[in-house]
């Protein structure tokens, strides 16, 4: 299948609308239509990274990749990459960098820059991202507006959220507001605690 099936197929498999997929994405839902339609078939490297989280896959799944029939598919070996402890999807917890697995991810995601994996644990993140799951990040000191990253309070205290940015400061927001409302850090309290984005969620990967 190429890149238009995959994303609605996978789409579908989540049972996600498509405003499901379009508000983790941060655009419209007009524009996962047109993705899924082949009417946008040349979507910039960034944006197929947060389809794929939404989508709990990968880049070259979406793009057809990782299909055994594919003629794209890579012919080497995957690059493992550590899983560094816990990260929690609700009240921050001291960030530990002890490695307790590996992962692997394609070579040619590897060569884009440093990637790290951390278990998700609470269910703030739900029904996106859940307890259990590992997830794949790009290490990095900024992210766009709507990205999810790994953002590290207090210098040990980590937390995955949806990043959204004012001139004010910064908003920390759990897609289950149930659990964990959205919390702001004035511009004063980036620097004062710190508050610091430490890595990009490019990729969930469901643990059953």
């Amino acid at each position: 299948m190429g890149l238009k099936e995959n994303i609605r197929a996978a789409r579908l498999g989540l049972e996600m609308t498509l405003d499901d997929v379009a508000k983790v994405v941060g655009v419209s839902r007009q524009t996962i239509q047109r993705y899924e339609s082949g009417v946008i078939g040349n979507i910039p490297s960034d944006r197929l990274e947060k389809l794929a989280v939404a989508l709990h896959t990968t880049p070259g799944s979406l793009m057809g990749w990782d299909d055994k029939h594919s003629a794209n598919k890579p012919t080497s070996h995957g690059v493992k990459i550590p899983v560094l402890g816990t990260i929690v999807a609700g009240i921050p917890i001291t960030a530990v960098e002890n490695i307790i697995d590996y992962e692997e991810i394609p070579q040619e995601m590897a060569k884009t820059g440093e990637y790290f994996a951390l278990v998700v644990k609470g269910s703030s993140m739900e029904p996106k991202i859940y307890e259990g799951d590992v997830v794949i990040v790009k290490k990095q000191s900024t992210v766009d507006n709507g990205d999810i990253a790994i953002v590290l309070v207090n210098g040990n205290e980590a937390t995955i959220k949806q990043i959204q940015r004012s001139q004010s400061g910064i908003t920390l927001v759990g897609f289950n507001v149930a659990v964990y409302p959205p919390h702001i850090y004035t511009n004063e309290e980036i620097e004062d605690l710190p508050v610091n984005v430490i890595g990009k969620a490019v990729e969930v990967r469901r643990k059953l």
